[in-house]
């Protein structure tokens, strides 16, 4: 190899390491971040796991002073306009987890995850014995809607399919064809509040895991690992090149 060749392959992989190494490095920090907040997380919710339900106040909600407090809600299911979250798993099963609008007594109307169903009991008539007719009184953890993580890795909902892979409340509640929606918040609603099998209920957040300390780790441990590489590349071509 000529020492023109070498010095432009030298070139070629510096070019193409940097750009990566920052990536690896962005996601790095981004975990960092992730980790705050995950801790944040973890903190409010046993600050509130153990609080009394509420009933939901009246008038704009305050996603901040209600996100994982108990709510209260009396009303009945509209089980006619059920909504599904796609892409959910449940020891080891895929599944959906089951969204019903629930219409309050008052008039507005919220979004119940009741829990997770198997494929086999997505359809109403497969799980009978679980609807809610008439009125009832579940309690629930509030939690806010939207996509939770990076923007650019965000995917698209399937409103004509009714497959939602992530809370878009605005546009679930039109979905639904609710006429007093509420889209602030939505609630999921504690195990053992219905009759049936389907769905299995669950404490939101009971399980958070925070594992964005290894998640930064293994980027930074890859961003040294190509600086190592290109190194070696790097110098190792130079010396050939002399030599040759």
């Amino acid at each position: 190899m000529t020492e023109r060749a070498g010095r432009r392959r030298r070139v070629w992989a510096l070019v193409a390491a940097v750009p990566a190494f920052c990536i690896l490095l962005a996601l790095g920090f981004w975990q960092l971040d992730r980790l705050e907040w995950k801790r944040g997380l973890i903190d409010r919710l046993a600050e509130r796991g153990d609080a009394e339900a509420i009933a939901l106040p009246e008038g704009a909600l305050d996603q901040e002073a209600l996100e994982f407090r108990k709510i209260r809600a009396t009303g009945s299911y509209l089980n006619d306009r059920e909504l599904f979250l796609g892409a959910r798993t449940h020891e080891g099963a895929s599944g959906f987890e089951l969204v019903t609008p629930f219409r309050l007594d008052d008039g507005r109307e919220i979004l119940i995850n009741r829990g997770w169903v198997p494929p086999s009991a997505k359809d109403t008539r497969a799980r009978e014995d679980a609807r809610l007719e008439g009125e009832a009184v579940q309690i629930g953890i509030a939690r806010s809607g939207g996509w939770k993580g990076a923007s650019w890795l965000k995917p698209e909902n399937d409103p004509a399919g009714n497959l939602w892979i992530w809370p878009d409340l605005p546009a679930m509640v039109a979905a639904a064809d609710l006429a007093n929606p509420v889209t602030e918040l939505y609630l999921v609603a504690l195990p053992d509040q219905h009759p049936g099998a389907y769905p299995l209920g669950r404490v939101t957040g009971a399980e958070l895991r925070n594992d964005h300390l290894q998640y930064a780790l293994t980027w930074f441990s890859l961003a040294a690992i190509l600086v190592a590489i290109t190194g070696i590349f790097v110098f190792r071509g130079r010396g050939g090149s002399s030599r040759g």
